[in-house]
């Protein structure tokens, strides 16, 4: 074991072991860049199976003790984590770090690290009340109940766009059960994420890790026989991989796989504020955000008030490096900008109008930028329908009425989130009934709350997070059934000969 113990330091490959930083013991390593600038930030490690071996023996070690900790002292410490959160100076260079290793702007960045101290809470009171259930004997003298018991160790495969907020969701759950943890960050929030683990200072080393690598030290991660519960979030494509490595070995997994997120537009929706959230809810952090609206299906009775509506707010925002006065900062790669670019151009091609937007900013030909665009005159059958863009560009379709919008926004093969503008309660109410999405927003897109399930459906997704939902993700079920006062009962065996067959006896 390598017994090097040294502080943050971004121009060295390193990894979080047993509460420091130390050498990764894999050669390979991968340089990180400013999307906004390309400059070099930093380098990071791709860490392999020796690497994977020592993280989880550590892991193992520490959850042993950490499975018989109480759950009051467990609790004190995942709210020591909140505290360090709330009140540490190390905010502002987390936040500006973020925001040069993948380009959110910078209030952005800052606003993550705010949400993630309530989760830890959340489920430290959450795991300390919720013990199991006991159930009404069928024999009398017999206690019967259930209890929880943590899996072992779990593993957090974790995307680049809330890479400290996503990450807090599935560790804090799954800390409170009772599992060590460890992390796999985006190789594109590599260096962020192991600096957020200095929020970890409280916890008993070892229970958490972080192993920066590709999809072979995630693969090796979810193989190794040491690992007992999978955290995922990601690309369909990625998610199928892990699900089936995962159901292949009988692992556990939540599996958030993004999606195409429909918002509907109702002839009763209240234009100015419509667009204002439509705004957020399509260019917030460039698109790149799994429940953002890409999808705008708008009666035709408002389109042109809501378009030139949303158009006028669109073309408020800034262009620009997440470090300045932008709203829209670059988009994560130059392969996430091609994707944008190349749905955009094929959606026109097909007939498609822009309205604003729709190329690079040419005040910023460097970096992957893209600006807000809006589409009309889009068609259900056009790829940018299809698939998830994630990318700052909101598509709209004209839809006759209500009904052909909640059909229209079901004819997708994700199921992650919808929203509705509507004031007429019949409308909201049909909406939360017939749209098939884990989520449902009306009037008021994007918002989250600790204690309700975060999930989707169809490829959406498998499994929860956040709510009572997150923390069974991480934890098994016992019954335990207890005759405190022994005796023989009369259906063991040997049966007596009058209970078989009375063709048998005699």
């Amino acid at each position: 074991m390598s017994t090097n113990r040294d502080p943050f330091d971004a121009r060295h490959a390193q990894v979080f072991l047993e509460g420091a930083y130390r050498a990764p013991l894999s050669e390979r390593v991968k340089t990180s860049i400013n999307p906004a600038t390309l400059e070099q930030l930093g380098r990071y490690p791709l860490c392999a199976e020796a690497d994977i071996e020592r993280a989880v023996a550590m892991a193992q070690c520490a959850q042993r003790e950490w499975k018989r900790t109480d759950t009051q002292t467990r609790a004190g410490l995942l709210h020591a984590v909140a505290q360090a959160i709330e009140n540490s100076p190390l905010r502002a260079e987390l936040a500006q770090l973020l925001c040069r290793e993948m380009g959110k702007p910078y209030p952005d960045a800052a606003g993550e690290i705010s949400l993630c101290a309530s989760v830890f809470r959340y489920y430290a009171e959450m795991a300390r009340d919720d013990g199991g259930k006991v159930a009404g004997t069928n024999q009398t003298g017999s206690f019967q109940y259930m209890r929880y018991e943590p899996y072992g160790v779990s593993v957090h495969i974790l995307p680049f766009n809330y890479p400290f907020l996503l990450m807090c969701w599935t560790v804090a759950a799954s800390l409170a059960a009772g599992n060590a943890c460890i992390i796999k960050p985006a190789e594109a929030t590599s260096l962020a994420t192991l600096r957020f683990m200095a929020y970890f200072e409280a916890l008993p080393p070892g229970l958490i890790s972080c192993l920066p690598g590709d999809g072979q030290t995630a693969q090796g991660l979810i193989a190794s026989p040491g690992t007992h519960a999978v955290a995922f979030t990601g690309s369909v494509a990625a998610a199928r991989a892990v699900g089936a490595a995962c159901a292949e070995r009988m692992k556990p997994c939540v599996l958030e796989a993004g999606g195409s997120d429909p918002m509907i537009i109702s002839r009763h929706a209240p234009i100015e504020i419509a667009a204002a959230g439509c705004v957020n809810s399509a260019f917030l952090l460039s698109g790149q955000v799994c429940t953002s609206s890409e999808r705008f299906f708008v009666v035709d009775e408002v389109h042109e008030a809501f378009v030139a509506e949303f158009a006028r707010r669109t073309r408020q925002l800034r262009v620009g490096d997440g470090m300045g006065m932008a709203e829209i900062g670059p988009l994560v790669s130059q392969a996430a900008r091609d994707k944008v670019a190349r749905l955009v151009a094929e959606a026109v091609s097909q007939g498609a109008r822009v309205v604003c937007g729709g190329r690079i900013p040419p005040d910023w030909p460097n970096g992957w930028f893209y600006e807000p665009t809006i589409l009309t005159d889009v068609t259900p059958q056009m790829a940018i329908m299809r698939e998830e863009c994630f990318g700052p560009v909101a598509a709209i379709c004209r839809v006759a009425d209500f009904d052909e919008a909640l059909r229209l926004a079901n004819d997708s093969e994700f199921g992650l989130g919808a929203s509705v503008f509507t004031t007429d309660l019949a409308e909201a109410m049909e909406a939360a009934d017939r749209l098939e999405s884990g989520m449902v927003w009306i009037n008021n897109p994007l918002i989250d709350n600790d204690a309700l399930p975060f999930s989707g459906a169809k490829m959406s997704g498998l499994g929860c997070e956040l709510g009572r939902f997150g923390l069974d993700a991480f934890r098994r079920t016992k019954m335990v059934v207890l005759d405190h006062q022994p005796r023989i009962h009369d259906w063991w065996l040997p049966r007596p000969d009058e209970a078989f067959f009375p063709a048998q006896q005699g």
